[in-house]
């Protein structure tokens, strides 16, 4: 796909041409407070001194959270039929509007207001459902703007977030062709060396993000928007997202369970990203002999026990995880044993990707370059709900993580 991506500090005049050039005559700007104060107001007045209509939408609150509540709140909105929707925001905002404009038919632009989350460019919006986090098909932008000034003066933490989210691409990479390999996953070498090479990008430049300079900064959003279109070119989000998105997704899950202030996308994913490290370094570890007298010894996972766990974390969405894990959960001798087989024929291109993902402490220092935070007492989730999400966070995706390897190991 061709997006349209205008990154400076002329991105809104750039937008109010681009509407002239597009017909579109009715926005519908979607915005929280904080991001209405730090682009969308300017955003209006430009818009609006150029002739165009803007129909605002915004989302009151201390917390906004993509759900159903706030979905309806812009679909409402859109009952004054506008040519298309501004999303004025980050992740959030983004998921928010790309499903509301999606179900409306209409565009949307993304005028992202901090370099936190690569899914500006996504076709997927993660939403909260009946307090479960799914991923729903929605639409990519039309076109984005990128205000570079905004983006500098974004919450350091929201920098050091998208930063976090970019390295996680070390763990979901490896994931990926783990995936591939045992599972027999699709996979596209295309999409990997997208987010490779975005990954890279942003690694060579962690000092000028850490001090969110423009150069640093724009290196970040970048590589954030080049890792979304690798998801949009393959399809699914397998290329940026592996067992370090489903940890971070189950935090988010607990959390809202709990009641709990929720906690930004990519600083969950940073931490995560070290934990995987960790078991990759684990991985690593082992000899091939250690690795068949593992797989001999770990018996057939009781099925009754596992789906009792997955009920009791899961809650309503427990029946729907189970469906989507019955060639895991298959507990009969010969899928275990055939499992086993699978793991150890390959045990030489597993870790030879377990050796593709840079030690734990590496992760750790950069994150720390940027002021990151990277361990689960850094995010306020204490370790034994973090030793949970290890356990459990792998049933969110149909997918053979590192995770599911260390399980079937023996090792969790």
């Amino acid at each position: 796909m061709n997006l349209p991506v205008h990154i400076g500090p002329d991105a809104v005049p750039a937008l109010v041409r681009y509407t002239e050039e597009q017909g579109l005559r009715r926005l519908l700007l979607v915005a929280d407070e904080r991001t209405y104060a730090a682009l969308g107001a300017r955003v209006e007045d430009a818009l609006t001194s150029a002739g165009r209509e803007v129909i605002r939408a915004l989302l009151a609150g201390e917390e906004v959270i993509a759900d159903a509540a706030r979905i309806l709140e812009v679909l409402l909105a859109a009952d004054e039929r506008p040519d298309a929707y501004l999303a004025v925001g980050s992740g959030t905002i983004t998921d928010i509007t790309r499903f509301a404009s999606d179900r409306s038919g209409l565009p949307f632009l993304s005028l992202p207001t901090a370099p936190s989350v690569d899914g500006y460019a996504s076709v997927s919006s993660p939403l909260i459902v009946g307090r479960f986090k799914r991923t729903v098909p929605g639409h990519a932008p039309a076109a984005l703007f990128a205000d570079l000034p905004t983006l500098c003066a974004a919450p350091r933490p929201m920098i050091a977030a998208g930063y976090g989210d970019m390295l996680g691409k070390f763990t979901s990479l490896a994931d990926w062709r783990l995936s591939r390999l045992i599972w027999g996953d699709p996979y596209d070498e295309t999409s990997a060396a997208q987010t490779r090479s975005a990954l890279e990008r942003t690694v060579r430049y962690t000092a000028q993000i850490g001090a969110a300079d423009e150069t640093g900064v724009r290196i970040l959003l970048e590589a954030l928007i080049d890792s979304g279109l690798s998801m949009l070119r393959f399809g699914q989000s397998h290329p940026a997202s592996g067992a370090e998105h489903h940890l971070s997704h189950f935090w988010e899950m607990r959390l809202l369970l709990a009641g709990r202030p929720a906690i930004l996308h990519g600083a969950k994913v940073g931490v995560g990203a070290v934990r995987v490290a960790r078991w990759y370094e684990r991985v690593r570890a082992l000899d091939r002999d250690e690795a068949r007298r593992r797989l001999a010894d770990v018996p057939p996972p009781d099925r009754a026990v596992e789906e009792a766990g997955i009920r009791a974390v899961y809650g309503p969405a427990a029946e729907d995880v189970i469906r989507r894990h019955e060639a895991f959960l298959d507990d009969s001798p010969a899928a275990h044993r055939a499992l086993g087989e699978r793991i150890l024929a390959a045990w030489d291109d597993i870790q030879a990707i377990a050796a593709e993902v840079p030690p734990a402490e590496e992760l750790v220092e950069r994150l720390d370059r940027v002021g990151g935070p990277t361990t689960a007492e850094d995010l306020g989730i204490g370790e034994e709900e973090a030793a949970l999400a290890e356990h459990y966070a792998h049933y969110l995706r149909p997918r053979f993580t590192v995770l599911k390897l260390v399980k079937r190991l023996g090792m969790l």
